[in-house]
């Protein structure tokens, strides 16, 4: 895909509305084609990782948690913020993974980066895909607490995952996203960027 040169958005200025524990709110005055300018909302957020753990039998694990802004429990990957200052995002997906469901992975690759939803947010998560599962235990440090008290875990094999994808059962972005470009992987082995790649 190319892109041809078009026009340049300049931010012509930028204010904070809000800072919080995850995200924050700024307001940025942009140039737009033609000499107008107009106001953008932009929602900072650090980024994220979501893992698609397959077992030897091409079973995905899944998470079911509950999702305040939507009020529902949602079937998702393994997935967290990229908020521990400096740690490669391989590493917190390694990490995730053993914090929420006990398991590492002996193989990883990354399937594809997604930004959530960039009309208003610039929030960036990269899938894994993480094979080879061996059971371990929590890392150290690490307390359950708040929603992923009762937070559960299961493994659905990956054609059924596809289904419940197209059935609505599964919603989240991230997991559709994931167990999307998953199938996909299997059914045509393309080839993926190198697993430190963004």
């Amino acid at each position: 895909m190319t892109q041809d040169a078009a026009h340049e958005y300049e931010v012509l200025g930028s204010e904070e509305v809000y800072s919080g524990r995850v995200i924050s709110l700024r307001r940025d005055t942009v140039s737009m084609p033609g000499g107008g300018e107009s106001v953008r909302e932009v929602v900072r957020h650090p980024g994220a990782v979501a893992i698609v753990a397959l077992d030897d039998e091409d079973r995905v694990v899944m998470v079911r948690q509950y999702r305040h802004p939507v009020a529902a429990r949602l079937w998702e990957l393994p997935a967290g913020l990229r908020d521990a200052d400096g740690e490669p995002p391989l590493e917190t997906a390694k990490r995730e993974l053993a914090e929420e469901t006990l398991l590492a992975a002996e193989r990883w690759s990354l399937l594809t980066t997604t930004y959530s939803t960039p009309g208003f947010c610039d929030e960036m998560v990269l899938v894994y895909l993480a094979e080879g599962l061996s059971d371990v235990s929590r890392p150290d440090g690490f307390t359950v607490e708040h929603e992923e008290l009762d937070m559960t875990v299961e493994r659905l094999p990956l054609s059924e995952a596809v289904q419940e994808i197209f059935d609505g059962t599964i919603r989240n972005a991230s997991a559709v996203i994931g167990i999307l470009a998953a199938a996909q992987q299997r059914a045509t082995s393309p080839q993926l960027r190198p697993v430190d790649a963004s």
